[in-house]
């Protein structure tokens, strides 16, 4: 795909792995339009990259999701790409009831229904274009899941579905479909959880994921596995049992 001279909505993209992806595609000649809920981040990210153009919206929200969708189409009707980014991870235990699944965000909304909703408002504006991408980022928890982090793992399998059907769907139009299926990144994903449970390892650096993907794009790879979600993809085909037994022994569940 050509990765130059397009306008792209990134989800998220005031941190991580949207801002990476952000630099990486500004460094390109792309127009970059991210979006997020804390406007003190979307504050620092025009700092680091004052190039983009930054939009305070909370994508968990049906009205605000139309209101990122009129505003991009009003103001840059040659968008032509939406990277699906956002996302939050909770540790939820269900031995704990009611109290532990409905605190805090609700991962379903913001990982899995904003994609689904934001995919269904761009996709007619997108077929339009002489090309165009939607660009999903699930995770390798969406192919063996963790059992700290039941609900963020099933939403990511849900975007993994959900981009291998759009991409069948997609198939005789202009859009083309990507999907970036990192490992555990070194991000403010989980909001300092790792840190409590004191977990070394943090994870890759979201600049290897983003440059990794892009190169990945240039290629039109459709589905893009990073780092060891690689080995883990094959893995989880041949012997899923034995990775799910692996990758939970790393991770168990917190005691009660």
């Amino acid at each position: 795909m050509k990765l130059s001279n397009n306008t792209i909505l990134i989800t998220g993209g005031a941190t991580g792995i949207g801002l990476e992806l952000a630099k990486e595609f500004v460094a390109k000649g792309n127009t970059v339009i991210i979006c997020g809920r804390r406007e003190e981040k979307l504050n620092e990210a025009k700092k680091i990259l004052p190039q983009v153009m930054i939009k305070q919206f909370d994508i968990g929200n049906m009205e605000q999701r139309r209101e990122l969708y009129t505003f991009c189409v009003t103001n840059y009707p040659e968008i032509n790409i939406l990277v699906n980014n956002a996302g939050i991870q909770r540790e939820i235990d269900f031995r704990k009831g009611e109290q532990s699944y409905l605190q805090g965000d609700n991962e379903v909304t913001i990982n899995l229904e904003a994609c689904f909703h934001l995919t269904a408002l761009f996709t007619p504006h997108f077929i339009k274009q002489s090309e165009a991408a939607i660009i999903n980022v699930t995770s390798g928890l969406g192919l063996v899941p963790l059992s700290i982090t039941p609900i963020y793992s099933a939403t990511k399998a849900g975007l993994h579905s959900f981009s291998i059907s759009l991409r069948k769907q997609l198939a005789d139009t202009s859009v083309k479909v990507f999907e970036i299926i990192p490992p555990i990144v070194d991000t403010g994903l989980d909001r300092g959880v790792r840190d409590k449970r004191g977990q070394t390892d943090k994870g890759i650096k979201p600049e290897q994921v983003a440059k990794e993907s892009i190169e990945a794009i240039k290629k039109d790879k459709f589905e893009i596995p990073i780092g060891i979600v690689k080995v883990l993809r094959i893995g989880s085909r041949v012997s899923p049992r034995l990775f799910l037994k692996i990758i939970n022994k790393k991770s168990p569940m917190p005691t009660m």
